[in-house]
């Protein structure tokens, strides 16, 4: 079989389509693989560049693919899409990658390091936590506005919202108090899931050697 120059992967949870070409440019390989199949795949594969998109999944299997001697070329999907010459299959997603992959005026994105996916695995669950704390709280302005209570917006309130109420001095019912208590209760566990996330991050930055540079830098 001839050397390939280029592998273009489509990625998906449990298999990935392959479409590899040579150095005259004709396609020699199509196959579909598991993941345990493609790593042991690529193990016996002559070092090439490998492209796939910049998507769930890439960062780690870009890692692989350097760790074992491959060149790697992760596109952004927006950037593939244009290659794509027919109706859309997974192969035909691959033999895209491939196309766009060798263009010489093609944009690509560097693999993240291991740290550096833990840093963004961290934020990501962060960005979760505030997402879900904000509906929590909209949920209990909602809530009390029914029974015409305007409750003010921000934390101030909310962490204090029980004193905050029996100073309105209005009658809540009870079965309503329940549904804010266990609403608040959800609210101060989001809280604490933040706070959780920011002393990760903290440590992080204290811990990496290009952190602790930058705190070290003026303005």
């Amino acid at each position: 079989m001839s050397t390939i120059k280029v592998l273009g992967i489509d990625l998906g949870k449990s298999s990935f389509h392959v479409i590899g070409r040579d150095y005259s440019d004709n396609q020699i390989i199509r196959k579909k693989f598991s993941r345990s199949a493609l790593i042991h795949f690529l193990h016996q594969l002559t070092p090439c560049t490998i492209a796939f998109e910049a998507c769930g999944g890439a960062h780690w299997l870009g890692r692989q693919c350097e760790s074992i001697g491959h060149t790697v070329r992760l596109i952004p999907p927006q950037y593939v899409k244009p290659f794509v010459k027919s109706n859309k299959n997974d192969f035909i997603d691959a033999e895209a990658i491939c196309e766009a992959s060798t263009r010489p005026n093609m944009r690509f994105v560097s693999v993240k390091s291991e740290e550096a996916q833990v840093i963004s695995a961290i934020h990501k669950a962060r960005h979760g936590y505030i997402k879900d704390r904000t509906a929590c709280m909209s949920r209990i302005g909602a809530l009390l506005l029914e029974f015409g209570v305007a409750l003010p917006t921000g934390h101030s309130v909310m962490k204090q919202l029980f004193n905050w109420l029996a100073q309105q001095k209005q009658t809540i019912p009870g079965l309503l108090m329940q549904e804010l208590m266990e609403l608040h209760e959800y609210y101060l566990f989001l809280n604490e899931n933040i706070d959780r996330q920011d002393k990760k991050l903290k440590q992080l930055v204290e811990t990496n050697p290009i952190g602790q540079l930058l705190k070290t830098i003026p303005g």
